[in-house]
């Protein structure tokens, strides 16, 4: 079975389907294309507020789709020192690009990043294949 969902490496991932990015001591994050899909046409995000601090695993933005409302969780811990503004007027930016133009938040890091807490590349479509399997056999 192969999936249809891009899983692109140098990103890590999460069981609830945030992606993360990290470059020194910031993580840009967003979410999976496989969330983007499953949310359908989004509609609106609200976005965290810049100087916010989180926690890793708290509810960091929320999603709106035609079809649900979602939260995203922070993977990490730390501050938000920037958001994707463009997704106040676009937010369909979260469906055509998941990883480059529809990334939500950067998070200065106040904590170290515990890889273990991810999945890479391979990890994560082997852990969609999963997802879907199960689906399949409901």
């Amino acid at each position: 079975m192969s999936l249809e969902y891009d899983v692109p490496e140098g990103y890590y991932y999460t069981r609830e389907h945030e992606w993360i990015k990290v470059e020194k001591n910031r993580a840009r994050v967003g979410i999976t294309d496989y969330a983007q899909k499953k949310l359908r046409e989004i509609i609106f995000v609200e976005l965290p507020n810049v100087g916010q601090k989180i926690k890793q695993n708290e509810t960091l933005a929320t999603i709106e789709s035609v079809k649900a409302s979602a939260d995203v969780y922070s993977p990490v811990t730390g501050k938000v020192v920037e958001v994707n503004s463009k997704l106040i007027d676009n937010p369909e930016l979260v469906n055509e690009d998941p990883y480059g133009e529809g990334w939500i938040t950067v998070i200065e890091l106040t904590e170290e990043v515990n890889y273990e807490d991810f999945m890479d590349a391979d990890e994560y479509a082997k852990y969609l294949e999963d997802l879907e399997e199960a689906k399949a056999e409901e």
